[in-house]
């Protein structure tokens, strides 16, 4: 039986098989219903080197729409730059493309982070 949530991570399973490959650090984004997660991970996959959510007091005050998503693009994107990390993979884990998930990314993008 294929449900949502199996079909996603089998979407996810086989991006990381391939950004492994590349051996760059690695964005990796979770979205649930009420919050939005980003950690840079690094190439081999063992360390966090830098992480934002809408957890954080001063990112979601709003609860987790495309504005806070985007607060936390910002957020992970200047934390990975003072960590030293400029250039990474996005691992959306298996979420489309769409929404609260394209924001954090173009706002990534527009603060530093290549990808």
């Amino acid at each position: 039986m294929s449900d949502k949530r199996s079909v996603r991570l089998r979407r996810a399973k086989s991006t990381r098989l391939r950004i492994r490959t590349l051996g760059d650090s690695r964005l990796a984004v979770f979205r649930s219903n009420q919050h939005i997660y980003a950690q840079v991970i690094s190439g081999c996959g063992g360390v966090v080197i830098a992480s934002a959510s809408t957890l954080e007091k001063s990112i979601g005050a709003n609860g987790c729409n495309k504005e806070s998503a985007a607060k936390v693009g910002q957020a992970i994107a200047e934390r990975a730059k003072q960590a030293g990390v400029v250039k990474v993979a996005f691992d959306r884990s298996g979420f489309k493309y769409h929404g609260r998930i394209q924001a954090l990314a173009d706002a990534a993008r527009e603060h530093g982070l290549e990808f």
